[in-house]
């Protein structure tokens, strides 16, 4: 496993990755400072979305967890940038409950990569497991573009 910090505007980020592919990004410094292919891409694309060039990662992403965290995963990852969905509609999707798909999204090892802010409530925002919480998300879909609904 490695990792490499990366400072965003959302906070200090850790990127891990393991046999070639990214499995996790978390908030907070990194315990390591690793050079791999995969997380100096990673860094270079972070800068890239960060800077306002980058709409959609190109990494080799791999979430470790059950296969309905992945599949989870899979349907917010398909969600354009500047988009966003109903935890319903990927309920629909999945044909699992709004709930279960709430949990999925609050694991999603690899957030911002995989963009799970950009899931929202059928009333509100809903929630965001990075630091910062909601404040983060409203960051993140104002970034985006995605928040007309937010102003």
């Amino acid at each position: 496993m490695a990792c490499a910090g990366f400072a965003s505007p959302v906070g200090r980020l850790t990127i891990t990755a393991r046999d070639g592919a990214i499995t996790a990004l978390d908030w907070g410094a990194a315990d390591a400072e690793d050079s791999t292919p995969e997380l100096d891409e990673a860094r270079r694309q972070l800068t890239a979305y960060f800077d306002g060039a980058l709409t959609e990662f190109d990494l080799p992403l791999r979430v470790e967890g059950s296969g309905f965290q992945r599949d989870v995963c899979a349907q917010i990852a398909a969600i354009p940038f500047g988009e966003t969905r109903s935890y319903g509609d990927i309920a629909r999707a999945l044909g699992a409950p709004a709930q279960a798909v709430g949990a999925g999204c609050g694991g999603n090892p690899i957030p911002i990569m995989i963009p799970c802010h950009r899931v929202l409530g059928a009333t509100g925002l809903g929630g965001f497991s990075g630091a910062g919480g909601v404040e983060t998300k409203v960051w993140l879909l104002r970034h985006e573009g995605a928040a007309g609904l937010l102003i």
